[in-house]
């Protein structure tokens, strides 16, 4: 680190945020929820906000069709699927049965258009006909549904088919389906479908109307995705955003659709009453400088390599420290966006949370003509 050696300058600085004060497994709330499974989950964060047997594994339905188009999301977003490319629906794919488009063996219709099928209308044939265009075979997509469950952490879930239609073994609990819907809110555009209320296909003559009826019954309501089916009962796994705060309200087994809307309306009002999410910092803003030895500048301005907030219940506010740690020098050359330090986020011991501090702007190291131009200047202003 040159000759300024690598001691670390600490500089906290005291601000009043909101801090967790959650609703976790044994603390609860107490709230008449009709559904015998049910979570509240704050998306940004991943913290509950209230359970109710949260783990225990039931079959889902057609809320099983979150990560179906987690996995189509996925595949748009790195490049090998595009929302115009035309998806040619199969003779398995034609009768899958439940709710459905209607697909008839050989029509072909838009990534885009299957995505509306799905998350509107809960099109069972468009699930499979995605499945079969993304993976090749029904038994890949929904091992690769299996896999992603894996890596977000899923572990009270196992996918037999890719809509959710009753069969053995294919079950998932409130909590793992919190997670899978957590991750799809990652995805903006899904809302552009989620948030549709009534539409059409083939030219107007196929009329979707949206089966969560909070779309239209629930302000800030964004999604997600409802399912029914007679060993699931009614399930619904419902997201909203008010004030930048967005939750996700799961409801598994209700006894009657109504039910299942107003658990979640009630968990969703619960909510939005009592917590918020405040900014702790955002992006890309400026903190500091540090010394650069032999660059071309002899300061680097510091910014924040991204935002950071907290979750906490508008009663409590709380003290919080932050913590920021950077070298007191730098040696060029250095690279723009590179990590130079850290800003830590403190409660007393507890750290909520870190970003990284980086670099600005590039400082180049210094040349040998650089050298000998700083030594003229010099010379002149000392004649």
């Amino acid at each position: 680190m040159g000759c300024f050696g690598k001691k670390i300058l600490f500089l906290t600085i005291v601000f009043c945020m909101l801090t967790p004060s959650l609703g976790l497994a044994n603390q609860s709330p107490v709230l008449e929820v009709t559904a015998p499974s049910a979570v509240l989950m704050e998306a940004s964060t991943g913290k509950l906000l209230y359970e109710k047997e949260c783990h225990v594994e039931r079959p889902i339905a057609s809320v099983t069709k979150i990560m179906t188009v987690l996995l189509i999301m996925e595949a748009i977003d790195n490049g090998s699927l595009k929302y115009d490319d035309m998806v040619t629906a199969s003779e398995y794919a034609s009768k899958m049965g439940g709710s459905q488009i209607y697909l008839e063996a050989g029509e072909k219709m838009s990534v885009e258009n299957m995505l509306k099928a799905i998350l509107v209308s809960s099109a069972n044939d468009a699930c499979a006909a995605m499945a079969e265009h993304l993976a090749g075979s029904m038994e890949t997509f929904v091992a690769n549904m299996n896999k992603r469950a894996k890596e977000l952490g899923m572990e009270n879930t196992n996918f037999i088919n890719t809509n959710g239609l009753d069969v053995e073994n294919h079950y998932s609990c409130a909590y793992d389906v919190a997670l899978m819907s957590k991750e799809l809110l990652k995805h903006p555009d899904v809302k552009k479908y989620t948030t549709i209320w009534q539409d059409s296909l083939r030219d107007g003559s196929f009329v979707l109307s949206n089966t969560n009826k909070l779309i239209r019954f629930y302000d800030g309501a964004t999604g997600l995705k409802t399912g029914y089916t007679t060993n699931a009962k009614h399930c619904l796994s419902a997201t909203a955003k008010k004030n930048e705060m967005e939750l996700i309200a799961v409801v598994l087994a209700a006894p009657t659709s109504n039910d299942r809307f107003n658990d979640a309306k009630k968990l969703l009002d619960f909510g939005f009453a009592n917590y918020e999410i405040k900014q702790g910092i955002e992006k890309e803003v400026e903190v500091g400088e540090i010394k650069v030895e032999n660059g071309k500048s002899d300061i680097l301005k510091l910014v924040t390599g991204s935002g950071f907030s907290a979750l906490d219940e508008k009663t409590n506010k709380s003290e919080i420290k932050k913590n920021i740690e950077i070298p007191d020098s730098i040696l060029a050359p250095v690279e723009k966006g590179q990590v130079i330090g850290q800003m830590k986020f403190l409660k007393g011991e507890e750290e909520l949370g870190c970003i990284d501090l980086i670099a600005a702007n590039e400082v180049p190291k210094k040349t040998y003509f650089d050298i000998l131009n700083r030594m003229v200047e010099t010379w002149f202003c000392m004649v």
